[in-house]
Formats: structure tokens, sequence, C-alpha cells
């Protein structure tokens, strides 16, 4: 866990505002028939026992980390590209587009040109090993299938806070990737109960 907040034995960040949520157990899920149906389908098509309180937790908490690690990429990489791309074109309109040598004004446009596609390839090289990593991806796919789970529960009538557990449907890059369960688990065998390394 990056986060420096200690958490309790069943807590976890949500999504909304870094809040600490309580994990709804396992057995309160299962109390609603189509919730567990549903838990049951699941768990044999992603691999994964939804109703195992501890297998839970550490989802929903690497799924925390994964969704801290793509902000951080998005803001390390993004937000230059952003400020040197508006900062060009800025430049560009007030005082380049002004020279009068056609050759310093195509210069500038390949030196910009340059800048920006290099930006451009280490953001989209960030973007790909954080969306298409297909041990990211299975952790999304189960993380959205648990959350579809949850709300089934609810709305059978279990006690389940709403939008719990606060990460939203992930339409994409939640694509569950049998090939790829294998390297997960590996990975997460250094894991202690409750989802630290």
């Amino acid at each position: 866990m990056d986060d420096e907040q200690e958490l309790g034995q069943w807590e976890f960040i949500g999504r909304r505002g870094g809040d600490v949520v309580t994990l709804v157990s396992g057995s309160v899920i299962a109390a609603v028939p189509e919730a567990r149906r549903a838990a049951e389908e699941a768990g044999r098509e992603l691999r994964f026992d939804f109703l195992d309180d501890r297998a839970v937790l550490s989802l929903l908490r690497r799924r925390h980390d994964d969704e801290q690690d793509m902000f951080k990429a998005g803001v390390a990489h993004g937000m230059p590209l952003a400020l040197v791309g508006v900062g060009a074109v800025l430049y560009w309109g007030g005082v380049a587009l002004y020279w009068e040598s056609p050759t310093a004004r195509t210069a500038y446009l390949a030196v910009t040109a340059a800048v920006l596609l290099t930006q451009l390839f280490f953001f989209v090289r960030s973007a790909r090993s954080h969306w298409g990593d297909p041990v990211r991806q299975n952790l999304r796919a189960r993380a959205k299938c648990y959350r579809e789970i949850a709300h089934i529960a609810r709305k059978g009538g279990a006690d389940i806070p709403a939008f719990y557990p606060h990460y939203g449907p992930y339409p994409f890059a939640a694509t569950f990737r049998p090939e790829a369960d294998d390297r997960e688990k590996s990975e997460n065998e250094g894991a202690d109960d409750h989802g630290h390394r």
C-alpha cells in the first residue's frame, strides 16, 4: 500500500475522496440468493472467490493501488504534454507566426513537433503499460464484477452502502485474461493477509 494511512483489519480506501471503507462481509452478500448465484457464476468464470472476505479485501486494496498508479502516470506524462502543447500553440500565435524568416518558422515547427511527439510517445507507452497490462486487466475485471455482485445484493435487501465498493464499472481495460491468471497469483504470493506487499 502506498497510503501512509494505517487501515484497520477489514478496511480499504474507497475511490471517492480517499475515504476509508469497511468491507462488507461475504456472508451479507451470500444471504441474497441472486447475489450468491452471481458470485458463484462469476467465480467460475473469473477464477476468484467473490465470497472470500480476505481475497476480496486484497482485491480492493490492490485495485486502489492500481488506480493510484494510473493517476500518477497520467500526471507525470499527461500534464507536461498538455503544458508544452498549450505553450507551443500560444508561442506560435503570439510570436513565431510573426517571424519574417520562413526558415525560422519551419525550424520552430520542426523542434516543437519533435518535442511533442517525444512526450506523446512516453504518454502512450505509460498508458499502455497501465491499461494494457493483462494482470491489471484481470484485477479490474474482478473488481468490476465484485461491484456488480454487491449491487445485486443491495437491490435484494442486503445492508450495503450505495456505490459500494466505490470503484466505477470500468467499461474498458477490464477484460479477464485467463493466460495472465497464473502470473497474477505468483505476483501476489508475497502479499500478507491484509493485502500489503
